[in-house]
């Protein structure tokens, strides 16, 4: 999540940063997930709990991409009757790449979204009445790939390299580690815009490219690279990492539905607790709802696998899932802010709020 140049910021900004935060499924066939609004919408909105229970509290969840194993705890949370335990009907909508979650919640057309924190800041600062009810990532997925053979031990040995990301809003987080090592991305290396697939990265175009932990890394082990012949920068080891997947609402929604968003945290990380003890399961749910021949089941357990170390990172207490680390979110914003995803500083005090959480906890 790092900025480019000042007018593509604000361009990426405009546009809520939607394209840009989504890197979870950009390695997969690209035709068909972005046909992925029929059948998806159809499926993630039929399996498990709810409709047919009439006095259910209605709750729409907008998913910041297609469904898949990033968003796993929900679907989970559906088909084990969590919700409906909570006397919640909830309906999971598909996202995509022309839907942006944050508007879809501000309209109306969803109770609850999840973005990437940079992204809800943005919007937010466009005056968008949301605030964060939830952290479901407590760790960012974002690393630095490069084969050994081309000597980046360090970020410093990023200097006259080609270093790819997709742009668009993800940038940001490399763009920090750039300045940490007092390196000038448009004189020190080439800051090149990557594409949606590792190709650029395997045929040997770029020395290091982006990837997330969950996704495109292993796309590229997937493609024979062993894993000992990779180098990887770390975004959380070098201390410019940003919040990603996290649970908003619309403020006016919340006001009004206090009870029924506590429920719902509660419900989800009931899931995101269950899938991540039974990974396999969880996938094979999953898999009900993803757009055909889209992904692969094993390829959905790897994501599964990593994303469950950044929902609970090592050593971190289950009941902690979903908590919001202030001085995490205090740094994401400072990021945003320094690089022009928002042009002032943000509120914390009124960018999110601990009380359903910590309901959702007790």
């Amino acid at each position: 999540m790092f900025s480019r140049a000042i007018a593509a910021l604000k361009t990426a900004a405009s546009k809520g940063l939607r394209k840009g935060l989504l890197p979870a499924a950009m390695a997969l066939a690209l035709a068909g997930l972005t046909a992925c609004g029929g059948g998806s919408q159809e499926g993630a909105s039929s399996g498990g709990s709810g409709s047919e229970n009439s006095s259910a509290t209605k709750i729409k969840l907008q998913l910041k991409w297609v469904p898949q194993a990033q968003f796993a705890g929900y679907f989970v949370a559906k088909e084990k009757g969590y919700y409906k335990e909570e006397g919640l009907d909830v309906e999971i909508l598909p996202g995509g790449p022309d839907i942006v979650p944050e508007q879809q919640v501000a309209n109306g057309a969803a109770d609850i979204g999840i973005d990437w924190v940079a992204s809800l800041l943005a919007h937010q600062e466009q005056g968008l009445p949301l605030v964060e009810i939830a952290q479901i990532y407590q760790k960012s997925g974002l690393i630095l790939i490069s084969k050994k053979s081309a000597g980046i031990n360090s970020p410093a040995d990023l200097k006259g390299k080609k270093v790819g990301n997709w742009m668009g809003g993800n940038e940001f987080e490399v763009l920090a580690l750039f300045d940490k090592y007092h390196l000038d991305p448009k004189k020190d290396l080439q800051f090149i815009k990557q594409g949606f697939t590792m190709d650029q990265f395997l045929t040997g175009q770029l020395d290091a490219a982006s990837a997330m932990t969950y996704n495109e890394y292993n796309v590229v082990l997937e493609q024979g690279v062993p894993a000992g012949d990779l180098n990887i920068i770390d975004m959380n080891k070098e201390g410019v990492a940003m919040l990603e997947d996290n649970l908003f609402a619309n403020k006016n929604w919340l006001t009004s539905h206090k009870d029924a968003a506590v429920k719902f945290v509660r419900a989800s990380i009931k899931g995101w607790k269950y899938a991540i003890e039974h990974p396999e399961e969880a996938v094979d749910i999953v898999m009900k709802f993803v757009e055909q021949g889209s992904t692969t089941r094993d390829h959905q357990l790897k994501m599964m696998q990593e994303v469950a170390k950044l929902v609970l990172p090592q050593g971190m207490d289950p009941s902690k899932i979903g908590t919001i680390d202030e001085q995490l979110f205090k740094q994401t914003a400072e990021i945003a802010l320094k690089f022009g995803v928002i042009h002032k500083a943000a509120d914390l005090s009124t960018a999110y709020t601990k009380e359903i959480i910590e309901a959702a906890m007790k």
